[in-house]
């Protein structure tokens, strides 16, 4: 396969629907070129044409750029601390069959027998057409695809074990054919997917944040994202903008998710933690009562001020706030930005940088699972 018949692919992944004179136009390359590249793709049952939406222009009717019908297709997994999710999305990211199930908590064994499972029977549906499967995990993945979820009990599980044999370390060209596997942190996942179809659609510098078990995040600098030494940057959660007194369960003391989750708003109004931090803290939100209200408020502040904290460090043009997040932001908008706001340098008063809720909604870090399969697997095509 050629750089530009790969280069096209991308490009029909990235735009769904893009005709093919505009699909040559984002490649420079002519009209003439393209219909070689789209009839060559055609033939190996990468890519198809059909007719475009109706532009109300006169001349010639034009081809949009589509999944060819027996092309190939990722598997998109998310595993949640309550339940886990697997989509099956073709080029141009949409989700074509989705099978969901709850685990409360489960251990690792019993989660990873269901999902494979599952992933057996989307196999048999899909006869040949599964080539690379991604998967949002609720922990720290290592570059080694092994997941440490503390809060679950899970330490040093190997996600790589959903698909055995799947190809893990690419490079262009590499072992075409063998599927592929990629793992994320879920809110690294969701960040990613927020600039690539999102609410971070062109934005410079991106900062996304998002409270489900604990608070995580990601930075996605000029469309790309932010990964650290050893791949597990993002755990936002862990900067100690928290109360120095309470002990979070990765050993740090003051750590900041322990001061917005669930778990805080128990601890504020005298209950015990949570087994669910994430229905509990959408319960308390949801609730009228004073106490409550209050143990909210107290959530919102204290995600304000670390948000500003990451503002003043990061330069971020703006943050996405996804789950829990987003919700202490429609629940307590006033208290979440007068801490925002107060906790910002000077010179970024005037016109701080917009705390947006996640456009992708509980979907982020799903989507952004799909990106990271296709992305990886176009890799192996050019």
């Amino acid at each position: 396969m050629t750089t530009r018949s790969a280069g096209l692919l991308r490009v029909a992944h990235a735009h769904p629907g893009v005709t093919r004179a505009d699909a040559a136009r984002l490649l420079g390359i002519g009209t003439g070129a393209a219909t070689e590249l789209v009839a060559r793709l055609s033939r190996s049952e990468l890519l198809a044409e059909a007719p475009a939406a109706p532009s109300g222009a006169r001349g010639r009717p034009t081809t949009a750029l589509v999944p060819h019908p027996s092309g190939p297709l990722v598997l998109a997994a998310e595993i949640t601390h309550e339940s886990w999710r697997l989509d099956v999305v073709e080029l141009g990211g949409r989700t074509l069959t989705s099978v969901t199930a709850g685990h409360g908590g489960a251990r690792w064994a019993e989660v990873a027998a269901a999902v494979t499972a599952a992933i057996a029977e989307l196999h048999e549906a899909y006869a040949g057409r599964l080539r690379a499967m991604g998967v949002s995990a609720p922990g720290t993945v290592s570059p080694e695809f092994r997941l440490d979820a503390t809060n679950l009990g899970w330490h040093d599980v190997a996600l790589t074990d959903l698909w055995p044999g799947a190809l893990t370390d690419l490079w262009p060209g590499a072992l075409v054919g063998t599927p592929v596997f990629v793992a994320g942190n879920d809110a690294s996942l969701a960040a990613a997917a927020e600039s690539a179809r999102g609410a971070a659609v062109g934005a410079s510098v991106a900062v996304h944040v998002r409270i489900e078990g604990g608070l995580g995040g990601a930075i996605v600098d000029q469309g790309r994202l932010i990964t650290g030494a050893t791949g597990t940057s993002g755990e936002f959660g862990h900067m100690p903008f928290g109360d120095p007194a309470v002990t979070c369960p990765c050993g740090a003391r003051g750590c900041w998710g322990t001061a917005v989750d669930g778990t805080a708003m128990a601890r504020f109004l005298g209950q015990p933690a949570p087994r669910d931090p994430v229905t509990y803290a959408r319960r308390v939100i949801a609730s009228t009562a004073p106490a409550d209200r209050a143990a909210v408020t107290a959530a919102a502040a204290a995600l304000g001020r670390g948000l500003a904290g990451l503002v003043n460090g990061l330069d971020a043009d703006l943050i996405t706030l996804g789950s829990v997040a987003a919700d202490l932001l429609a629940a307590a908008p006033t208290e979440l930005d007068a801490a925002y706001r107060s906790g910002l340098m000077t010179i970024r008063r005037e016109s701080p940088p917009p705390l947006l809720r996640a456009a992708l909604g509980p979907d982020g870090p799903i989507a952004g699972a799909a990106e990271l399969a296709w992305s990886n697997l176009l890799l192996t095509i050019g």
